[in-house]
Formats: C-alpha cells, structure tokens, sequence
C-alpha cells in the first residue's frame, strides 16, 4: 500500500515515539519478544529485521547478545534507530547494524548472507501483495532458521469498527481486507491460513501462530485510557496479554497474529 508514506517524518514520529510509549506497544514488544525467545536458537546467532524501523523488536534481542541486522527502506524510521541505539551500551551497538534497503530486495541487499531468524513485522499490510516479501525473508532464513510474521489478522477485521460503534463500517469489515490503520494509513489483513501455505510451498515449515494483543486493544476502542507510568499494572497486562496469545479462543480475536515458521534443514 502507501509504502512511501514511512519517509514522513511525522508519522515516523507517532509511530516509533508516541506508539510504543503505550501499553499496547509495550505488550507488543514484549509478547513478540517472549514468542521469539521460545523459537530462536541461542545467542549469539545472527538476527535480520526487515522492515525493522527504529529496532523496538530487535534491539531487546542485541541486549540478550544477538547479532542483529536491522534492515528498513526508511531513512527517517532508521534515523530513529539510530538515535535508540546510540543510548544502548557500547557492546549492544556492536551486535546491531543499520541497512538502508527495500525489503523487497532484502536477499540482495544482504549480499546472499543467511540468518538464523528473520524477522518482518507490521509490515505486510503496507504492501498490496504479501508473496514478493514473503519469498525474500523466506530466501533470507538459513536451513532450519526462522522466519517470524507478524501481520493483520483477516479474520477479526470487524473487532476495531465495533468497538468504535461504528457499526456499518463494521458489518461491512466481515468481507473487507483493507482498512485506515490508527496511524491513518491504508492497511490490508491476512490470513495464518494463507501466509503458512505460501511458506510451506517456498520450503519454510510453519511451526506456531499466536495473537500480540487482544484486552489493551478492546479497553482501548472502548475508550479506556491505560497508565504507562504504572510498572506494576504494566507488568500485569502484558502478562495477562502473553498467556492469551497462546491460547484460543483468545488469539483468534487478535487483530494481529504472529506466525512462526522453521526452513527445511534439506
């Protein structure tokens, strides 16, 4: 979709500083990160993150001693991740790099190099069509690597509008792949369904899906202000929220889903 809408830098800004200041964004860091942990091998097997914008997913991994590679068509989103990164110890910025490159293109981009775990997150959506991405990351993983998605989920496109009580946006959602995200850009969902063949067929075995975030997301649109300043309460909703993502009927109502495949070892 509206790829080139990244290079703004006021959206950059709502995105990498004002939405992961929420509770919502802290869940999905910290569920995604509990979720990757249970899949990666140990540190410190090398990490890439397409479309990984200002490293809020993969700069906990360098910190945990992972060799990350953080690779997003954005000068301003990596221009963020540059200034994260220059507040992070000395040996943690060692363990990162910064790549300007589409993702489209990210097996070139990285000169044919293979990784344990490739990451792209959030950012499907953006794109009109999921496979060309699909097939780079799925180049990109070494034989029994990850590769690790996380995208809109198609079959709760009706959650968000309902919430709202916006009913006809929402009954119309039931048969709807594309919305206007919160951030105000065009979005487009899809299914663990259609995701997992495509990456069976490119030789990347699906191994798990999981919800990111369901409660914050519903005490939110309901208009529900959550604390971030609360550690405590914070801790508890993300706790909460983790046990949810693994569990149905609770991950099915996620508007996002987190799907984890493993490359043939062929």
């Amino acid at each position: 979709m509206a790829d080139d809408s990244w290079s703004s830098p006021e959206l950059v800004a709502r995105f990498a500083d004002d939405a992961y200041a929420t509770v919502k964004g802290y869940v999905r860091t910290y569920v995604l990160h509990h979720h990757l942990l249970d899949h990666l091998p140990p540190p410190p097997a090398r990490v890439l993150d397409v479309g990984g914008g200002a490293g809020h997913q993969s700069f906990p991994l360098a910190e945990a001693g992972y060799d990350v590679t953080v690779l997003d068509s954005s000068p301003a989103m990596l221009g963020k991740a540059r200034q994260r990164l220059g507040t992070l110890p000395d040996d943690v910025q060692r363990r990162v790099t910064l790549l300007e490159a589409d993702g489209e293109n990210a097996y070139e981009a990285v000169h044919g190099e293979r990784f344990a775990a490739v990451l792209c997150h959030g950012v499907l959506g953006y794109l009109e069509r999921p496979e060309p991405m699909l097939d780079q990351l799925c180049r990109c993983a070494v034989p029994g690597g990850i590769v690790s998605i996380m995208t809109g989920n198609a079959k709760a496109a009706a959650v968000r509008p309902a919430l709202e009580r916006r009913w006809d946006d929402a009954l119309a959602s039931f048969d709807s792949r594309t919305e206007i995200g919160v951030l105000g850009v065009p979005g487009r969902a899809d299914t663990v369904e259609e995701l997992s063949a495509h990456l069976a067929g490119q030789g990347v075995e699906p191994v798990r899906w999981y919800g990111v975030w369901l409660f914050v997301d519903w005490l939110e649109f309901s208009g529900t202000t959550l604390d971030p300043s609360d550690p405590q309460q914070v801790a508890a909703t993300a706790a909460v929220e983790l046990e949810a993502s693994r569990r149905d009927p609770y991950r099915q109502l996620s508007r996002v889903f987190h799907l984890v495949g493993r490359r043939s070892a062929g």
